[in-house]
């Protein structure tokens, strides 16, 4: 039998028209890789493994594979985060204000205004916390001691720039005192060094506080929120204690930039639904987690106001090497 040359071009035609075989549509197609840039336990990671499972549930077929890397305070993940194919399968936990204030103070391989900004999910104030048996019984006590022994009083933070360590700064002007910080990389580092007695006081958030103040290892003696929280009734305030400090620190998820629309809409739309599920906030509120939803474009902007603040700030009061 004779081959011509129509029959092979045929042939070859109909190999490269034959049918591929088809992969799953995002979000099906493989897990999807969820980066906390801190280690367990801490309040960044807790938001997170709480969350997803109600996010997951708004996107069908969606697996998400929790990947902590801490590091830098935060630093080491947000680049994961930023430098990831944006295609989906990696999103990440933010943390502000080190989210925004560390590429301010130092060279990063990220920015937050070149990456997608996903969702707020927690706002959370900050505090100031001591070992159970510590002689500071009061923020009154903290001022005392700081002014006695200036730079001998230590506390602790998860990292340099985090909101911890700047509203301990603002602290510092406020009551004209000069404290010793002492970094960790997250809450499992931080937390035995505070109970031992090793670090004097634990800047963390009320989130991060509440757990070892209910199970007696620590005492909270002052929250910055502009109003007590509702799961530390008998913790006041700086304001209360006549020191004029609000700060806190907010969490949400951010992705990769160049997010493909489609994908980036369909995950806003899956957190504003997830964070409006009633069984969610339940779970917070159990957890601890003070919610402050806020949703696409309009948490960009947050974000980005937030980021502007802090270079005034690092202009007038250089952070990095407090």
């Amino acid at each position: 039998m004779t081959i011509t040359r129509r029959a092979l071009a045929g042939a070859s035609l109909g190999a490269i028209a034959a049918p591929r075989i088809a992969h799953a549509a995002w979000p099906a197609d493989r897990a999807i890789e969820v980066v906390v840039p801190f280690p367990p336990g801490g309040g960044v990671d807790i938001m997170t493994r709480a969350f997803l499972p109600y996010l997951q549930a708004r996107l069908p077929g969606a697996r998400f594979v929790v990947n902590n890397r801490g590091g830098a305070g935060g630093q080491v993940g947000a680049e994961a985060i930023a430098n990831a194919a944006p295609d989906g399968y990696t999103i990440g936990a933010s943390s502000m204000p080190g989210f925004v204030s560390i590429p301010i103070e130092r060279a990063t391989r990220y920015q937050p205004a070149a990456m997608t900004l996903l969702a707020n999910v927690v706002d959370d104030p900050c505090a100031i916390a001591v070992r159970a048996n510590s002689p500071i019984r009061t923020l009154a006590d903290f001022i005392a001691a700081a002014r006695a022994r200036p730079e001998t009083v230590t506390f602790a933070t998860t990292g340099i720039g985090s909101d911890d360590h700047l509203a301990m700064l603002a602290f510092e002007g406020l009551t004209n005192t000069q404290v010793v910080h002492v970094p960790f990389t997250g809450m499992p580092q931080l937390l035995p060094q505070v109970l031992s007695g090793t670090v004097d006081v634990a800047a963390l958030n009320v989130s991060e506080a509440l757990q070892p103040v209910r199970d007696g290892q620590l005492r909270c003696i002052a929250q910055a929120g502009a109003t007590r929280w509702a799961q530390m009734p008998d913790v006041p305030t700086y304001r209360e204690q006549g020191v004029d400090l609000v700060a806190s620190a907010s969490r949400g998820l951010s992705a990769p930039g160049g997010l493909p629309a489609p994908i980036r809409e369909q995950l806003e739309a899956a957190c504003r639904a997830a964070l409006e599920d009633p069984a969610f906030i339940a779970d917070a509120e159990r957890l601890g987690m003070p919610l402050r939803p806020i949703i696409g474009a309009e948490y960009r902007s947050f974000v980005l106001d937030i980021e502007a603040r802090y270079r005034v700030l690092w202009q007038q009061k250089p952070w990095r090497d407090r």
